[in-house]
C-alpha cells in the first residue's frame, strides 16, 4: 500500500494514477469521493456549514470509484458518472469545509479502508498516511509552491472552460490549504516517516521516475 499525501494542486492525483498504473496497482482518488459528497449538497441546496444535514445526506448516498482506461477513477454519485462535474470552482469552493465533517467522512474512510484490504492500491488525499492507511508501506508528501499550484489549476480551468483569475485562484488555493491543515486529526500534515516530494518546477515524468525509485528500493 502506498500512501501519497500533499496540498492542493500539488499533482499528487495525476502522479498517483501513473505510479498506480506502473505498478499494477489500485488507484483511489479520495479527494474525487469528496468532491462528489460536495457535488451532491450543492444540488440539493444544502449548505457547507450544516454538518447535520451533510452527516444525513452522506448516510444516504452512494460514491463508487471504477477504473477508467487511463488509470484513473470514473466517478459514480448514486450511478451517475460526475467525474468531469466535480471538478467545477463551485465544487472546489467548498469541499474543504464538506469533508471536515465527522460523520461524512467517516463515512467515506470505511469505504476507503475497505477498498485498500486486498493490497497493492495508491491511495491519494490529506490524511490517508496519518489516519486512513496509518500502516501503508510507503507513504509520499507530494507538495509544490503556492504560486506553482495556482499556475497550474489555472491552467486546468482554462482547458475546461471556466472563466479565472490567477490572484483569485491563488487566494482559493491558500484558504483550501489553511482548512486542511486544521482539521484535527485528519488534518494535511508531514509525517516524519514520509518522503517529501517537491513538484515545483517538475514535469510529470521526473516525478513519477523519482517516486518509483523509492518505490524499487522498497
Amino acid at each position: 500500500m502506498i500512501a501519497m499525501d500533499g496540498p492542493a494542486g500539488a499533482g499528487k492525483s495525476t502522479v498517483a494514477r501513473i505510479v498506480a498504473n506502473r505498478l499494477g496497482y489500485l488507484y483511489i482518488d479520495t479527494g474525487a469521493m469528496y468532491r462528489a459528497l460536495a457535488l451532491k449538497a450543492l444540488r440539493l441546496g444544502i449548505a457547507e456549514t450544516d454538518p447535520e444535514a451533510l452527516a444525513a445526506m452522506a448516510e444516504s448516498t452512494e460514491v463508487e470509484l471504477q477504473r477508467a482506461p487511463d488509470g484513473g477513477n470514473r466517478v459514480l454519485l448514486d450511478g451517475e458518472d460526475v467525474t468531469a462535474e466535480i471538478r467545477s470552482p463551485a465544487v472546489s469552493a467548498i469541499v474543504s469545509k464538506v469533508s471536515a465533517v465527522p460523520r461524512l467522512r467517516q463515512r467515506l474512510i470505511e469505504a476507503q479502508r475497505a477498498l485498500a484490504r486486498a493490497g497493492g492500491v495508491v491511495m491519494d488525499g490529506r490524511d490517508i498516511g496519518s489516519y486512513v492507511l496509518p500502516g501503508a508501506d510507503l507513504k509520499f508528501y507530494v507538495t509544490a509552491s503556492l504560486q506553482e499550484r495556482a499556475r497550474r489549476r489555472l491552467a486546468q480551468l482554462h482547458e475546461e472552460g471556466h472563466v479565472a483569475e490567477l490572484a483569485a485562484v491563488e487566494a482559493e488555493i491558500a484558504r483550501r490549504d489553511e482548512q486542511d491543515m486544521n482539521k484535527g486529526v485528519h488534518s494535511l500534515m508531514r509525517l516524519p516517516e514520509s518522503i517529501v516530494i517537491d513538484t515545483t518546477g517538475k514535469c510529470v515524468d521526473e516525478v513519477v521516475e523519482e517516486i518509483l525509485r523509492h518505490c524499487r528500493r522498497k
